[in-house]
């Protein structure tokens, strides 16, 4: 293999106009530390690293991933929690011009040796909570070596792997190289409802774009000192928070343990003024018995996101933490991953909505025939964008598909309003069809939002000899609470049209969910597929 990684050496000589105006994910984090040297970088845990310290040991990262063989366009697979450790791989494979690989550790070892065969990646980098299925997912691919990193909480280097540390010991700096931004930076495989996940191909220029528009319409800004706390094998934390933090030169604390009890602490310990998590986590912080003895009066951004937030949840919070602006982001992977954002000033006058197009997207919401769809009509969601996937990694086919007609496809069911607001009613594979009629999943739900005693619920199509499918609502209660079936559909009924009342009601103690907060709607459909 032919080593090619860039050059960090601060006050190096470039000979060519390409390498005076390179702007990689790599380079980002450099500038920041000529601005802010002194300033905290990260916190993790014990560790606290300053801009110049972080960008060292990026440069020294590199320089021992180098050593080991991996060269620009070589992927990088991590499968790890959130650490300090996390963090500085992601820059220092950038700065090697090597593709990053983050796969879900929510994975059966099956799953996860999927994503690392398809990928090709050589090397796997995981923690002591996870050894055990990386070496297990990692029998019969690629990889041949696997770096253990540091967590949150103190550990020790696993026996057979590479230590984190014995890779900062080989230099201060990675060998020279010409890299640019169109370069491939990441493969981040989907968790669409394909049988096999599709890789995201996304270059250093899509994602630095992405970066952009976050800073801009979520107003990352370098005052904030940000709680990341959902996943970064997520590019949700990853890319929408983590990055753009880091570019404008905010002070970031890393958890893994997105815990009511863990986050209220760190928030309130630490006087963080930047939060951001699904739906989900933002409702177990509310329900949470310590939530309103806990001091966040630092919190001032509020940011949501990967499901919808339910009406009554928003006006919750709102009441509750009326010092936060809040922000709805809405995306996906393969546009890096924001695509429209609703902004604080129209939370409750757009409530509900997804926003408009961020500052680098053109959204439109169209028929199958790619032609506008009237306000208020039902359409799909298309993009335009320089954030854009330049494809699906091995995957000719999925690509085609997802391009046709000149415009990503989003997969996502929406409605334009008459001032250009995104209302997203459902994913096209959870628009329920009963009895000849279509029930967007999302409406029902924010009835029974305002439903007294419901905390959370999902609404899933069920298979039925009659409808076709059945209306189905999975509600676990609020603690106290006595729900009935009965009562639950009676109550729907005054509210929606007869077809879109639920005809089964289920009570659960828990929804499914992955690690970056989102409802797990198919594995519902799987686990209550025979429920009468």
């Amino acid at each position: 293999m032919n080593a090619t990684p860039a050059d960090h050496a601060p006050g190096a000589v470039h000979t060519t106009s390409s390498s005076a105006s390179r702007q990689t994910i790599g380079d980002l984090l450099r500038r920041s530390r000529l601005r802010h040297p002194q300033k905290i970088a990260v916190r993790c845990g014990s560790t606290s690293w300053t801009y110049t310290e972080f960008d060292d040991i990026c440069n020294r990262l590199a320089a021992g991933l180098a050593g080991r063989g991996v060269v620009a366009g070589d992927r990088v697979a991590v499968l790890a929690r959130n650490s300090h450790a996390f963090a500085a791989l992601r820059f220092a494979v950038a700065r090697l011009g090597a593709v990053l690989v983050p796969i879900n550790f929510m994975l059966s070892a099956d799953e996860a040796r999927y994503i690392l065969d398809h990928s090709g990646a050589e090397l796997l980098c995981t923690d002591s909570g996870l050894t055990t299925l990386a070496r297990s997912a990692s029998t019969g691919t690629a990889v041949r070596e696997m770096v253990w990193m540091p967590g949150e909480d103190d550990s020790t280097p696993e026996a057979g792997l590479t230590s984190f540390d014995s890779l900062l010991q080989a230099g201060d700096q990675p060998p020279a190289a010409a890299l640019h931004g169109a370069m491939l930076a990441q493969i981040i495989y989907t968790s669409g409802t394909e049988s096999r996940p599709k890789g995201a191909m996304l270059t250093h220029e899509a994602v630095i774009a992405e970066y952009v528009s976050c800073i801009v319409d979520a107003e990352i800004a370098e005052t904030d000192l940000i709680l990341h706390a959902l996943p970064l094998y997520h590019c949700a934390q990853l890319d929408v928070f983590f990055g753009p933090a880091i570019y404008v030169g905010a002070t970031n604390l890393i958890t893994g343990k997105p815990t009511a009890d863990n986050l209220l602490a760190l928030m309130s310990r630490d006087r963080i003024t930047s939060f951001f998590a699904p739906p989900t986590v933002w409702i177990a912080l509310l329900r949470a018995p310590q939530f309103d003895a806990t001091d966040l009066s630092a919190l001032h951004k509020g940011y949501y996101g990967a499901s919808i937030m339910p009406v009554e949840v928003l006006k919750e919070l709102q009441r509750r933490l009326p010092q936060v602006r809040l922000w709805n982001l809405y995306g996906q992977t393969e546009i890096a991953p924001l695509a429209t954002v609703l902004k604080p000033e129209d939370q409750l006058r757009k409530a509900g909505s997804a926003g408009r197009p961020t500052l680098n997207v053109e959204t439109r919401v169209v028929d199958d025939a790619m032609n506008d769809v009237a306000p208020g009509q039902i359409g799909e969601i298309v993009h335009r964008s320089p954030q854009l996937l330049t494809g699906y990694f091995r995957d000719e086919e999925r690509t085609a598909a997802a391009f046709e007609g000149g415009w990503f496809h989003s997969g996502d069911l929406a409605i334009l309003d008459d001032e250009g607001y995104i209302t997203v009613v459902d994913r096209k594979k959870d628009m329920i069809k009963t009895g000849g009629e279509n029930v967007a999943s999302r409406e029902v739900e924010e009835a029974l939002y305002a439903l007294e005693g419901v905390s959370e619920v999902a609404v899933i199509g069920l298979p039925h000899p009659v409808w076709i499918e059945a209306v189905t609502a999975v509600i676990v209660p609020k603690a106290g609470y006595t729900l009935t079936e009965e009562a639950v559909i009676a109550f729907c009924r005054q509210r929606l049209a007869g077809f879109k009342a639920p005809k089964t009601v289920i009570l659960t103690d828990a929804l499914p969910k992955n690690p970056s907060g989102k409802l797990l709607k198919r594995e519902l459909r799987l686990r209550y597929q025979s429920t009468p």
